[in-house]
């Protein structure tokens, strides 16, 4: 039988520890014990936690599924489908938030700051995707004209990052998909 790596064990249990136990107050003993390894080999596979976390929201962000902002249906409608299932990802774990927002929230800041470099990238490429549909709605009359695609694309990802990182606090599960339905009346021409 193939031995499991003790790198994916450590990966593939921390997500959910950090985000039950907080990204600053989870240990590296607390990470290893979770993944059922030795402390020692963390260290032989992460020069540090930032690194870990770095990888562990990377891996969010490429997870995250973007097809819905594709096909032929109006763009307001493809948008809504995209934010419905985002909200229903977070569904199985709101009581600990989106993990980009609380990883661009509670991760130390350093002079390298890999965890936000890394956050920044995946908000830069779900901005991008979001984006484009934003332009086709734009240029099909469905979505207003001003201000930019991408303007409007950023306001809906901080609305809806927004939204998920309050539901922590007051257990309000629909918030983020109704706040971005609420932004997304306002900025469409269409009427549901």
């Amino acid at each position: 039988m193939p031995q499991r790596s003790h790198r994916a064990a450590i990966v593939e249990n921390a997500e959910a520890l950090l985000r039950r136990k907080g990204l600053v107050a989870a240990s590296v003993g607390d990470i290893t014990r979770a993944a059922g390894v030795p402390k020692g080999s963390f260290y032989n596979h992460f020069e540090s936690k930032e690194a870990l976390l770095a990888e562990i929201v990377t891996r969010f962000c490429r997870a995250t599924d973007l097809s819905a902002l594709a096909g032929p249906d109006p763009a307001p409608v493809r948008l809504r489908a995209h934010f419905a299932a985002c909200s229903e990802r977070l569904e199985t774990g709101m009581e600990f938030g989106c993990l980009l927002g609380t990883a661009a929230a509670e991760a130390p800041t350093s002079p390298g700051g890999r965890v936000q470099q890394a956050v920044r990238e995946g908000l830069e490429v779900w901005t991008k995707a979001v984006a484009a549909t934003v332009a086709e709605g734009q240029e099909a009359g469905q979505v207003v004209a001003s201000p930019a695609a991408e303007e409007i694309a950023q306001l809906l990802i901080e609305t809806f990052e927004g939204a998920a990182l309050l539901a922590k606090a007051t257990g309000d599960h629909t918030a983020p998909l109704r706040h971005v339905e609420l932004a997304l009346a306002t900025l469409t021409r269409e009427r549901r």
